[in-house]
Protein backbone atom coordinates (compact mmCIF):
# COMPACT_ATOMS: atom_id res chain seq x y z
CA UNK A 1 0.00 0.00 0.00
CA UNK A 2 1.36 3.47 -0.90
CA UNK A 3 1.57 6.59 1.13
CA UNK A 4 -1.62 7.67 2.95
CA UNK A 5 -3.78 10.15 1.10
CA UNK A 6 -3.52 13.75 2.22
CA UNK A 7 -6.75 15.05 3.67
CA UNK A 8 -8.31 17.65 1.38
CA UNK A 9 -9.19 21.10 2.63
CA UNK A 10 -12.92 20.53 2.07
CA UNK A 11 -12.81 17.42 4.31
CA UNK A 12 -11.21 19.11 7.31
CA UNK A 13 -14.58 20.32 8.59
CA UNK A 14 -15.81 16.70 8.55
CA UNK A 15 -12.69 15.67 10.45
CA UNK A 16 -13.27 18.35 13.08
CA UNK A 17 -16.90 17.24 13.47
CA UNK A 18 -15.85 13.60 13.89
CA UNK A 19 -13.27 14.66 16.49
CA UNK A 20 -15.89 16.58 18.45
CA UNK A 21 -18.23 13.58 18.37
CA UNK A 22 -15.57 11.31 19.84
CA UNK A 23 -14.62 13.82 22.53
CA UNK A 24 -18.30 14.19 23.45
CA UNK A 25 -18.77 10.41 23.78
CA UNK A 26 -19.47 9.12 27.32
CA UNK A 27 -16.24 7.10 27.40
CA UNK A 28 -13.97 10.05 26.66
CA UNK A 29 -15.94 12.42 28.89
CA UNK A 30 -15.64 10.01 31.80
CA UNK A 31 -11.89 9.71 31.31
CA UNK A 32 -11.54 13.48 31.06
CA UNK A 33 -13.38 13.99 34.35
CA UNK A 34 -11.32 11.30 36.04
CA UNK A 35 -7.96 12.59 34.84
CA UNK A 36 -8.72 16.31 34.99
CA UNK A 37 -7.26 16.79 31.51
CA UNK A 38 -8.89 19.77 29.73
CA UNK A 39 -11.10 18.83 26.80
CA UNK A 40 -9.99 21.86 24.78
CA UNK A 41 -6.38 20.76 24.92
CA UNK A 42 -7.38 17.24 23.89
CA UNK A 43 -9.15 18.70 20.85
CA UNK A 44 -6.04 20.67 19.90
CA UNK A 45 -3.98 17.49 20.10
CA UNK A 46 -6.51 15.68 17.91
CA UNK A 47 -6.44 18.43 15.27
CA UNK A 48 -2.65 18.43 15.24
CA UNK A 49 -2.54 14.65 14.72
CA UNK A 50 -4.69 14.69 11.57
CA UNK A 51 -2.05 12.91 9.48
CA UNK A 52 -1.71 10.13 12.05
CA UNK A 53 -5.40 9.54 12.68
CA UNK A 54 -6.55 9.71 9.04
CA UNK A 55 -4.00 7.07 8.04
CA UNK A 56 -6.06 4.47 9.90
CA UNK A 57 -9.02 5.09 7.56
CA UNK A 58 -7.02 5.64 4.38
CA UNK A 59 -8.75 2.91 2.36
CA UNK A 60 -12.21 4.31 3.07
CA UNK A 61 -11.04 7.84 2.30
CA UNK A 62 -9.55 6.80 -1.05
CA UNK A 63 -12.83 5.20 -2.07
CA UNK A 64 -14.80 8.27 -0.98
CA UNK A 65 -12.45 10.63 -2.84
CA UNK A 66 -12.57 8.50 -6.01
CA UNK A 67 -16.38 8.46 -6.03
CA UNK A 68 -16.50 12.20 -5.49
CA UNK A 69 -14.03 12.79 -8.31
CA UNK A 70 -16.09 10.62 -10.65
CA UNK A 71 -19.24 12.52 -9.70
CA UNK A 72 -17.50 15.75 -10.68
CA UNK A 73 -16.40 14.42 -14.03
CA UNK A 74 -12.83 13.67 -13.06
CA UNK A 75 -11.98 17.27 -12.26
CA UNK A 76 -9.68 18.35 -9.47
CA UNK A 77 -11.10 18.46 -5.99
CA UNK A 78 -12.46 21.83 -4.85
CA UNK A 79 -10.10 23.84 -2.72
CA UNK A 80 -6.97 22.31 -4.32
CA UNK A 81 -6.10 24.99 -6.84
CA UNK A 82 -2.35 25.18 -7.51
CA UNK A 83 -0.65 28.52 -7.63
CA UNK A 84 1.08 27.68 -10.90
CA UNK A 85 1.40 24.84 -13.33
CA UNK A 86 0.62 23.96 -16.95
CA UNK A 87 -3.05 23.94 -17.83
CA UNK A 88 -4.28 25.69 -14.71
CA UNK A 89 -3.05 29.25 -14.88
CA UNK A 90 -4.84 31.97 -16.81
CA UNK A 91 -3.89 32.83 -20.35
CA UNK A 92 -1.33 35.67 -20.52
CA UNK A 93 -3.63 37.86 -22.63
CA UNK A 94 -6.72 37.48 -20.48
CA UNK A 95 -5.81 40.36 -18.20
CA UNK A 96 -4.92 42.68 -21.07
CA UNK A 97 -8.19 41.96 -22.86
CA UNK A 98 -10.15 42.64 -19.69
CA UNK A 99 -8.43 45.99 -19.23
CA UNK A 100 -9.00 46.96 -22.86
CA UNK A 101 -12.64 45.93 -22.63
CA UNK A 102 -13.16 48.35 -19.74
CA UNK A 103 -10.99 51.24 -20.94
CA UNK A 104 -11.99 51.33 -24.63
CA UNK A 105 -15.62 52.42 -24.12
CA UNK A 106 -14.58 55.00 -21.55
CA UNK A 107 -11.82 56.52 -23.71
CA UNK A 108 -14.02 56.48 -26.80
CA UNK A 109 -16.82 58.27 -24.93
CA UNK A 110 -14.42 60.92 -23.60
CA UNK A 111 -12.99 61.47 -27.08
CA UNK A 112 -16.47 61.72 -28.60
CA UNK A 113 -17.54 64.32 -26.05
CA UNK A 114 -14.37 66.34 -26.61
CA UNK A 115 -14.60 66.33 -30.42
CA UNK A 116 -18.30 67.15 -30.45
CA UNK A 117 -17.88 70.05 -28.06
CA UNK A 118 -15.03 71.51 -30.09
CA UNK A 119 -16.77 70.94 -33.44
CA UNK A 120 -20.08 72.46 -32.43
CA UNK A 121 -18.27 75.26 -30.65
CA UNK A 122 -16.44 76.22 -33.81
CA UNK A 123 -19.70 76.05 -35.75
CA UNK A 124 -21.35 78.42 -33.31
CA UNK A 125 -18.56 80.94 -33.64
CA UNK A 126 -18.49 80.55 -37.42
CA UNK A 127 -14.72 80.15 -37.57
CA UNK A 128 -12.89 77.31 -39.33
CA UNK A 129 -15.96 75.60 -40.75
CA UNK A 130 -13.88 72.83 -42.38
CA UNK A 131 -12.18 71.92 -39.09
CA UNK A 132 -15.49 72.13 -37.26
CA UNK A 133 -17.07 69.65 -39.66
CA UNK A 134 -14.15 67.26 -39.27
CA UNK A 135 -14.30 67.41 -35.48
CA UNK A 136 -18.04 66.78 -35.47
CA UNK A 137 -17.64 63.77 -37.78
CA UNK A 138 -14.82 62.31 -35.64
CA UNK A 139 -16.89 62.91 -32.51
CA UNK A 140 -19.88 60.98 -33.82
CA UNK A 141 -17.58 58.15 -34.97
CA UNK A 142 -16.02 57.98 -31.51
CA UNK A 143 -19.49 57.88 -29.98
CA UNK A 144 -20.41 54.90 -32.16
CA UNK A 145 -17.18 53.14 -31.15
CA UNK A 146 -17.93 53.78 -27.48
CA UNK A 147 -21.45 52.34 -27.83
CA UNK A 148 -20.28 49.21 -29.66
CA UNK A 149 -17.37 48.48 -27.31
CA UNK A 150 -19.58 49.12 -24.30
CA UNK A 151 -22.13 46.61 -25.56
CA UNK A 152 -19.39 44.04 -26.20
CA UNK A 153 -17.99 44.56 -22.68
CA UNK A 154 -21.42 44.05 -21.10
CA UNK A 155 -21.94 40.82 -23.05
CA UNK A 156 -18.46 39.58 -22.08
CA UNK A 157 -19.07 40.33 -18.40
CA UNK A 158 -22.40 38.52 -18.52
CA UNK A 159 -20.84 35.43 -20.10
CA UNK A 160 -18.02 35.41 -17.52
CA UNK A 161 -20.49 35.68 -14.64
CA UNK A 162 -22.62 32.88 -16.10
CA UNK A 163 -19.58 30.63 -16.51
CA UNK A 164 -18.41 31.23 -12.96
CA UNK A 165 -21.90 30.52 -11.66
CA UNK A 166 -21.99 27.24 -13.59
CA UNK A 167 -18.55 26.26 -12.29
CA UNK A 168 -19.61 27.03 -8.74
CA UNK A 169 -22.69 24.86 -9.12
CA UNK A 170 -20.62 22.03 -10.54
CA UNK A 171 -18.25 22.21 -7.58
CA UNK A 172 -21.04 21.26 -5.19
CA UNK A 173 -20.44 17.63 -4.21
CA UNK A 174 -22.87 15.12 -5.62
CA UNK A 175 -25.30 13.82 -2.99
CA UNK A 176 -25.87 10.41 -4.50
CA UNK A 177 -26.56 7.52 -2.11
CA UNK A 178 -23.30 5.76 -3.05
CA UNK A 179 -21.27 8.87 -2.27
CA UNK A 180 -23.11 9.40 1.00
CA UNK A 181 -22.49 5.78 2.02
CA UNK A 182 -18.79 6.14 1.21
CA UNK A 183 -18.58 9.31 3.27
CA UNK A 184 -20.31 7.71 6.25
CA UNK A 185 -18.04 4.64 6.01
CA UNK A 186 -14.97 6.89 6.02
CA UNK A 187 -16.19 8.90 9.01
CA UNK A 188 -17.05 5.74 10.96
CA UNK A 189 -13.61 4.23 10.29
CA UNK A 190 -12.01 7.55 11.15
CA UNK A 191 -13.78 7.73 14.50
CA UNK A 192 -13.34 4.09 15.49
CA UNK A 193 -9.87 3.26 14.16
CA UNK A 194 -8.19 6.64 14.07
CA UNK A 195 -9.44 9.30 16.45
CA UNK A 196 -10.71 7.22 19.41
CA UNK A 197 -7.53 5.09 19.83
CA UNK A 198 -5.39 8.22 19.60
CA UNK A 199 -7.39 10.07 22.26
CA UNK A 200 -7.40 7.05 24.56
CA UNK A 201 -3.63 6.77 24.21
CA UNK A 202 -3.13 10.43 25.01
CA UNK A 203 -5.37 10.19 28.07
CA UNK A 204 -3.51 7.08 29.25
CA UNK A 205 -0.20 8.90 28.92
CA UNK A 206 -1.43 11.81 31.01
CA UNK A 207 -2.46 9.53 33.90
CA UNK A 208 0.25 9.72 36.64
CA UNK A 209 1.06 6.28 38.11
CA UNK A 210 1.35 6.06 41.95
CA UNK A 211 4.85 6.24 43.37
CA UNK A 212 6.28 2.78 44.06
CA UNK A 213 8.05 1.65 47.24
CA UNK A 214 11.55 2.98 47.65
CA UNK A 215 10.95 5.95 45.34
CA UNK A 216 11.97 9.18 46.97
CA UNK A 217 14.41 12.01 46.92
CA UNK A 218 16.88 10.34 49.28
CA UNK A 219 17.45 7.67 51.93
CA UNK A 220 15.17 7.94 54.91
CA UNK A 221 14.68 5.59 57.83
CA UNK A 222 12.57 6.06 60.97
CA UNK A 223 15.38 4.64 63.11
CA UNK A 224 17.75 7.43 62.13
CA UNK A 225 15.31 10.25 61.50
CA UNK A 226 13.77 10.27 64.96
CA UNK A 227 14.39 13.14 67.39
CA UNK A 228 16.20 10.90 69.91
CA UNK A 229 18.98 9.91 67.55
CA UNK A 230 22.16 11.94 68.14
CA UNK A 231 24.89 9.72 66.77
CA UNK A 232 27.20 7.22 68.48
CA UNK A 233 29.07 8.30 71.58
CA UNK A 234 26.87 11.30 72.28
CA UNK A 235 24.07 11.89 74.68
CA UNK A 236 20.62 11.57 73.21
CA UNK A 237 17.69 13.69 74.08
CA UNK A 238 16.40 10.95 76.40
CA UNK A 239 19.41 11.19 78.75
CA UNK A 240 21.08 7.92 77.78
CA UNK A 241 24.86 8.30 77.91
CA UNK A 242 27.20 6.90 75.35
CA UNK A 243 30.74 5.52 75.98
CA UNK A 244 32.82 7.59 78.47
CA UNK A 245 36.25 8.94 77.52
CA UNK A 246 39.24 7.99 79.76
CA UNK A 247 40.36 10.53 82.36
CA UNK A 248 43.84 11.82 81.43
CA UNK A 249 44.27 14.15 84.41
CA UNK A 250 47.07 13.30 86.81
Amino acid sequence: MGRPSRLGDEDRSDYASALDEVIASPEIRRLLERSGFPGGRLRVLGLAAVARTTAAADAEYRRYADLRRQARGGRREAGVSPLSGPGDQERPGAGVLAVLGVLTPVLAAVAAATFLLLGYGLRLTGSLPALAGTLVGVGWSSLVVAAVTGLVSVVALYRTAAKQSADGTADVPDRSPALQDAREAWLAALRDRGIRPFLLQRLAETATPPAGPGEGSGFSSPAFAGPEFSGPGFESSGGAAGPRLPDTRR
